[in-house]
């Protein structure tokens, strides 16, 4: 999907997996893409399916989502 992208954060999600969070770009528009990421045979990690891309556009609401969650969780 993206013409270009930048990583802003990773961690792992367990051993063979990671979750990446990236500003990529599409036909000249920005997007936050959280995807799972998993490790090959070869050992380098691969995007999977797994994951949301969000437009700039709904990013706020996505923020507000994550504010909402943390404090249900108490941190």
């Amino acid at each position: 999907m993206s013409d270009t992208a930048q990583l802003i954060h990773a961690f792992p999600k367990n051993p063979l997996e990671e979750i990446r969070v990236s500003l990529t770009e599409f036909k000249k528009k920005q997007y936050i893409d959280l995807r799972v990421y998993y490790k090959g045979d070869d050992g380098e990690y691969h995007p999977s399916k797994k994951g949301i891309t969000v437009s700039l556009d709904l990013f706020p609401d996505l923020v507000e989502a994550i504010e909402k969650a943390r404090e249900l969780v108490g941190e």
